[in-house]
């Protein structure tokens, strides 16, 4: 499975806050999630490409805005992973003030894909995201990971168990389950991304 836009996907730069960030035009949706909610590998998935995002048995790695264009008017952006406590606390600061400033005050940025472990969702940095994001009218797509690793049952539960909670406190987010594993998915999250990019396909 491949989407004739997203699988275009390339690296175009690194930035450690807003002001080395590429021109605010255009159109941008951005990753985040906890360090081991399988952000990177969504990301391949996604673009239909092996090692665009590094996946690493390491979480946390990613401490940059990374943008990975799609064309002259579209990229993809990967946040740094949140909430992993092994990193050195100063840059842990600066990285989250990047952070928070990229989110905020990015014009381009259409919309947040927030990755969260279907096994362990709406955990307290999760739910922080979303009260942060809902403040700023920022729309959130929830992707619950690793769906693979539940049962048909436990996955059901877990997305209508969210979805709940969305409905009643985040009319902002959305959620469906998602597995880069097998793929499951796959199409509704292009969905999601295809709105947010303003890409009709052919």
């Amino acid at each position: 499975m491949q989407h004739p836009l997203y699988q275009k996907a390339t690296y175009l730069k690194s930035a450690p806050n807003l002001s080395h960030c590429p021109e605010d035009i255009g159109y941008e949706v951005a990753f985040a999630g906890r360090s081991n909610a399988g952000k990177s590998s969504a990301l391949n998935v996604l673009t239909s490409q092996k090692s665009l995002a590094r996946t690493s048995k390491t979480p946390g790695r990613t401490q940059m805005i990374n943008f990975f264009q799609l064309d002259e008017q579209r990229s993809l952006v990967d946040l740094p992973g949140y909430g992993f406590a092994k990193v050195n606390v100063n840059v842990k600061k600066l990285w989250e003030a990047g952070l928070a400033e990229y989110i905020e005050k990015r014009d381009a940025l259409k919309g947040l894909v927030l990755m969260m472990d279907g096994r362990h969702p709406l955990q307290p940095l999760d739910v922080m995201m979303l009260d942060w994001t809902k403040e700023i009218g920022l729309p959130v797509h929830v992707l619950l990971t690793k769906a693979d690793k539940l049962s048909k049952n436990q996955a059901s539960q877990a997305l209508f168990g969210l979805q709940k909670t969305l409905k009643q406190d985040y009319p902002h987010a959305s959620a469906q389950l998602f597995s880069s594993l097998n793929k499951q998915g796959l199409d509704q999250a292009w969905l999601k991304l295809d709105e947010w990019m303003a890409f009709e396909r052919g």
